[in-house]
């Protein structure tokens, strides 16, 4: 087929654009809405009209949440919350996918397919065993109650990926470890575990954003205004009677930006990391 034949313009392919550029539109559409209500002022905050920006548009939205909320304070109890799941889910999902695929044991297919099940129920089946487990354990309003809660959520996904990626790497590297007096756990952390960074990296990834926005379990877990996330202190904008939509406008588009620039500087290695971990 030569180039010109490759490129021609034929009717499937002209209506496979269109729909691709309709698709796209529709996708766009309510982010760019959110976008204009950041921008309106007060008296323009009902307004039916659909221009991306508004007449009389200003940042004085941005200034209050920034400024005037607890924003910061939001987003530090997230930040920290979010790095304690990274730090447990990489922690524990490194070394239980390393058993899993590197030792014989009673019950090992059995784990592994409890840990698939896990997936295929909704996480607000577990909300009521989660709130007693906790209340339990004496965890409710606590930071380490929550990011317990992230963890065993995104565990079993994290635990499958690192698994798939460890039976990447060959064996025989390990062995040639410990044959040069190297303990298991000196060839784990030594040789295996360097040659999996990647995967490490696509778990963290996946731990920070699975903590970073969530909703429903922190709802459960925090109730002291001054323990709010990200998530919780943008729910507290809507009022009985009034909802600040401006500054909740404002507020969930810099919540986004941070994960979006992560995810684009990260997105080569995370879909090369989920294929490998997946196929392999």
């Amino acid at each position: 087929m030569s180039q010109e034949d490759r490129f021609r313009w034929t009717p499937g392919r002209v209506l496979v654009h269109v729909f691709l550029v309709l698709f796209t539109f529709a996708t766009i559409f309510p982010i760019l809405q959110i976008v204009t209500v950041s921008l309106r002022p007060t008296d323009q905050l009902y307004s039916t009209s659909l221009a991306i920006i508004p007449k009389g548009a200003s940042l004085h939205a941005y200034q209050v949440m920034l400024f005037e909320k607890p924003f910061l304070k939001w987003l530090l109890n997230s930040f920290l919350v979010s790095a304690a799941v990274t730090l447990f889910g990489v922690t524990l999902a490194s070394t239980a996918a390393y058993a899993l695929s590197r030792f014989q044991f009673a019950g090992r297919r059995a784990v592994m397919s409890v840990f698939l099940l896990t997936q295929m129920f909704p996480a607000t089946m577990t909300m009521l065993p989660l709130y007693v487990l906790l209340n339990y354990l004496h965890l409710l309003d606590q930071f380490a109650g929550l990011a317990l809660a992230y963890t065993a959520t995104a565990l079993p996904f994290c635990v499958w990926t690192m698994r798939g990626y460890y039976q990447t790497i060959p064996v025989e590297l390990e062995q040639a470890a410990l044959l040069d007096g190297c303990s298991h756990w000196q060839a784990f952390t030594r040789v295996t575990l360097p040659l999996a960074a990647p995967a490490l990296a696509i778990t963290a990834l996946f731990s920070f954003m699975a903590a970073w926005s969530e909703f429903m379990v922190a709802r459960i877990v925090i109730s002291r205004q001054a323990m709010y996330t990200l998530p919780l202190g943008l729910e507290s904008l809507a009022g009985q009677f009034q909802t600040e939509w401006a500054n909740y406008a404002a507020g969930s588009l810099i919540v986004c930006v941070p994960v979006m620039v992560l995810f684009v500087a990260l997105n080569r290695a995370l879909v090369g990391g989920l294929s490998i971990g997946g196929v392999k």
